[in-house]
């Protein structure tokens, strides 16, 4: 547990977005629209083996790896490589492909590339014929793993970091005597959350003593520490996507203010549990009470409940939240956005992969709905966002709020 005094310095040292979201020049590929090739600078047509390459320099790559061609520089292994001067050293193009990120695993050989492109072609004109979906394109197929990867590299599923967190603490208050006649009355914010609703009771009020009431921000502290460590998270996610680094330094900040707390509800609905209500978080579990003692109000929980239980109702596969998380994250339509174009045509990227994942993974009738669905929950979850925001910032003791926190919602 950390001391008031550890608190207030790892609070001011606290990474601002500057240094978690935007990245330094040397980790994001150069600004435009036309996009260059991380190895020789020339005109780049997409990832390839991670890496924004030409197609020069992918069949390059491709082919060393696999015919396991061991080069020697005649020079002094430091050869500049660009587009004129690429041919000139292949040891030295090869250890700058290797250099930028490109990955030896993500290749095959020859025999088993050509044997799929046959394979692949005969299955899709049989589904053709039988009017199946057709499968994946390799780029699609590549931009799952590569957001999946991400996840699995920075969505602590085990919440290990919570441990570091100021501890949640439930307080109750007393509000009358046990002795009074009058009812007790339960705060605004938590009104519709504690009491019972007509038709039933949404909340164990009951369970309490019956002069307590609960303390409506007993619990901020806490939600402004998880929620900083949620956000870093995210940060981290969207720098491990080579298209979000090829992005403008503003450009990426103004995605991660504009996206990250919708980012982290999709990450948190992984660990929500329909049956019990509750978001279960390693060795601590949250329920939508929690949400009141930390002050939000009705207008918000209820709706964000709703959105949890609707979303995990979908029982959506690993790769359908990751390419929810990179639609949410390239929205093009957030203030500051310079490369709107650019961006735009990364989400629909996003969407069509999520689309035709769908298509080929949740056969009719399961799947007719199941994209329109997630369309209309991402809608529900912009709105969520708004008012999350909107609710923090009428927050009094603003002090509590992390760096990182007031700088996303500010």
């Amino acid at each position: 547990m950390l001391s008031p005094s550890d608190r207030e310095s790892s609070s001011s040292s606290s990474p601002s977005m500057l240094s978690l979201g935007a990245g330094s020049s040397e980790d994001r590929e150069p600004e435009g629209e036309e996009k260059i090739c991380a190895v020789c600078g020339d005109r780049a047509t997409g990832y390839h083996f991670h890496v924004m390459t030409c197609e020069g320099c992918k069949g390059f790559f491709r082919r060393s790896i696999s015919k396991g061609v061991c080069f020697t520089c005649p020079f002094t292994h430091n050869c500049t490589i660009t587009k004129a001067k690429r041919r000139q050293c292949q040891a030295c193009r090869l250890q700058k492909c290797l250099a930028v990120g490109m990955r030896k695993d993500m290749i095959m050989s020859e025999e088993a590339l050509q044997m799929r492109r046959v394979l692949r072609k005969q299955k899709q004109q049989e589904q053709e014929l039988a009017g199946e979906p057709a499968e994946l394109t390799e780029e699609q197929e590549q931009l799952i793993s590569i957001l999946i990867e991400a996840h699995k590299k920075h969505f602590d599923s085990g919440f290990s970091q919570f441990m570091h967190c100021r501890p949640p603490v439930r307080l109750y208050i007393h509000s009358l005597s046990p002795q009074s006649t009058q009812e007790p009355r339960v705060p605004q914010v938590l009104q519709g959350v504690f009491q019972p609703e007509e038709g039933g009771p949404l909340a164990p009020l009951q369970s309490l003593p019956e002069d307590m009431l609960p303390d409506s921000f007993s619990m901020l502290p806490h939600f402004a520490d998880l929620s900083t460590v949620l956000i870093q998270q995210a940060i981290k996610f969207a720098k491990e996507i080579p298209a979000f680094r090829s992005l403008r330094i503003d450009d990426q900040i103004s995605l991660l203010k504009g996206a990250t707390l919708e980012i982290c509800q999709i990450q948190f609905n992984t660990v929500f549990n329909e049956e019990t209500k509750a978001w279960e978080c390693g060795q601590h579990c949250y329920t939508i009470q929690d949400g009141a003692l930390a002050g939000f109000q009705q207008i918000y929980l209820e709706p964000l409940l709703k959105f949890h239980i609707s979303l995990k109702k979908l029982r959506l596969h690993e790769a359908e939240y990751v390419l929810l998380l990179a639609i949410v994250l390239f929205s093009p339509d957030h203030p500051g956005i310079t490369q709107r174009h650019t961006i735009d045509q990364l989400q629909e990227k996003m969407a069509l992969t999520l689309k035709s994942y769908i298509d080929r993974w949740h056969p009719l009738p399961e799947g007719r709905l199941l994209y329109a669905k997630l369309l209309l929950l991402l809608t529900e979850l912009r709105t969520l966002k708004v008012e999350n925001t909107r609710q923090i910032l009428h927050i009094q003791d603003l002090t509590i709020m992390t760096p990182l926190l007031s700088e996303i919602i500010s």
